[in-house]
């Protein structure tokens, strides 16, 4: 093997070229890759940051879903005890209402009761004054004997 001249001149410019590419371009392409592993080392910690938060957030959520439900518990608690209270005041209520319409009916049958007894006082007591008058043969003045007339109905 003959080591000539354009071999020496091909090793030297390539020594030439590797040392501008060192010189300026390696420093260049290093950065540029450092660049992007800083990138990429920010991206996955952003990833990890998200799901964290998304963890956070989803336990946040699932909290605030207890609440509600607990609250919307309540809520169902209070109305049906507020049902119950109303219904309890409505039944009071219409207790009060029948025990009020029965006294009225109660007072209006003692009433008509009355009525009916001093309807029948007076034809009792008519029916005595008729019967005296064809006994006796003779009128008796009603006007003149009402205190007579009156004392025979109360004791009837």
């Amino acid at each position: 093997m003959d080591i000539n001249i354009t071999f020496v001149i091909q090793g030297l410019a390539f020594f030439a070229v590797a040392w501008v590419v060192m010189k300026f371009g390696w420093p260049h392409i290093m950065a540029a890759i450092e660049q992007r592993q800083q990138q990429i080392a920010e991206g996955l910690a952003a990833a990890d940051r998200s799901k964290k938060d998304l963890a956070q957030a989803e336990e946040r959520v699932a909290e605030e879903l207890r609440q509600a439900r607990t609250k919307a518990n309540e809520i169902i608690a209070q109305a049906e005890a507020r049902k119950i209270q109303i219904i309890d005041a409505a039944k009071e209520e219409a207790i009060i209402e029948a025990n009020r319409q029965k006294a009225l009916a109660m007072a209006e049958i003692e009433s008509a009761a009355n009525r009916a007894k001093e309807d029948l006082r007076r034809q009792v007591s008519a029916l005595a004054v008729a019967g005296a008058e064809k006994l006796i043969r003779r009128e008796i003045d009603s006007a003149a004997h009402k205190a007579l007339l009156d004392e025979l109905a109360a004791e009837i």
